[in-house]
């Protein structure tokens, strides 16, 4: 197993990467030798030995560096030498087996998308985040982002890759899907609500309990909420503000609201393409890296993405 890091991306980038390592290899020594590190070998020497873990990791020179404001398609194009484009140019040839970065988003995706591809069958390739739940559980909304505007074959396909993740990642068996929607009643929502429920009633591969309401999201109605990347995003970031609001008024101590902070979960995976993909936040800090690199090593271990390609053969076709 070689997971492959770009130490460049983020704004604490490369210190916090590093710091991350440092702490990955405490927690689990058995991960040393198995990390990949990708960005200027200047920097990045002086503090893998700083913080004494230059000896459990190989490292990747790439002399560029695609920043935050950069036009994802044309930097991937133009900076050939870049962490990200060297990451996705590994991970595609087999020199790694699943590639994070905090940095450039749009970047990240494109790369997704169009360097290792989605899987065969997969309309739209989706990213979906951790929703915290009130029993102590975890569940999984998506889309959150990727896909403003979908149809409902593309919800419908969502649905497949979520219960997968939530089965393998999560540890959930039999997880509940739900439809994100104005009311519970068959036949309440928009036109995409309307004409997705029929098709997530009669799939086979997921066990759908129906439509979940928006106070439903940290109860435990539903493991897996399915929605367009419009809703999700802007679902996502309301959850997000309960952290920060909790912090402000010296609530952050609350187990439950602590939960919020998106260092408990690392990065936003890419579902629906054929290797493991992770995308950090930009300020993501050593907790943070740490995290997603055991996700990265969990979707290895338990060959998501082939499982997924392998459901998505025998089951669900391109419309």
């Amino acid at each position: 197993m070689q997971i492959g890091i770009d130490m460049m991306g983020g704004d604490f980038a490369p210190l916090e990467a590093v710091k991350g390592l440092e702490l990955l290899f405490k927690e689990l020594p058995t991960a040393k030798n198995t990390i990949v590190c990708i960005g200027r070998s200047n920097e990045l020497l002086p503090l893998l030995t700083e913080y004494n873990v230059q000896d459990f990791v190989n490292i990747v020179h790439a002399e560029e560096v695609i920043g935050y404001n950069e036009h994802p398609t044309k930097a991937l194009k133009e900076k050939q030498q870049s962490s990200i484009a060297i990451g996705f140019h590994l991970l595609v040839t087999g020199k790694i087996d699943a590639l994070i970065s905090a940095g450039n988003t749009g970047a990240m995706l494109v790369g997704a998308m169009f360097s290792i591809k989605a899987i065969e069958g997969v309309q739209r390739p989706t990213i979906a985040t951790i929703i915290p739940k009130i029993n102590g559980g975890t569940g999984l909304l998506l889309d959150v982002g990727l896909n403003a505007d979908c149809k409902p074959e593309h919800l419908n396909q969502f649905a497949v890759l979520g219960s997968l993740y939530a089965h393998h990642i999560l540890n959930i068996q039999q997880p509940k899907i739900g439809l994100l929607n104005v009311g519970e009643e068959e036949g309440k929502g928009n036109i995409l609500a309307q004409a997705t429920y029929p098709l997530l009633k009669e799939n086979t591969q997921i066990n759908f309990v129906g439509n979940i309401e928006g106070r439903d999201l940290f109860n435990d109605k539903a493991d897996v909420i399915v929605c367009d990347g419009f809703t999700g995003n802007v679902a996502l970031k309301m959850a997000e503000s309960i952290f920060d609001i909790a912090h402000q008024r010296n609530l952050h101590k609350d187990e439950y609201l602590n939960r919020f902070h998106y260092e408990n979960y690392g990065g936003t995976p890419v579902l629906g393409v054929a290797k493991p993909v992770i995308i950090g936040h930009g300020i993501s800090n050593a907790k943070a890296f740490k995290n997603m690199i055991l996700l990265a090593q969990k979707m290895i271990e338990t060959d998501l993405c082939n499982k997924m390609k392998t459901s998505f053969q025998t089951s669900i076709q391109p419309q």
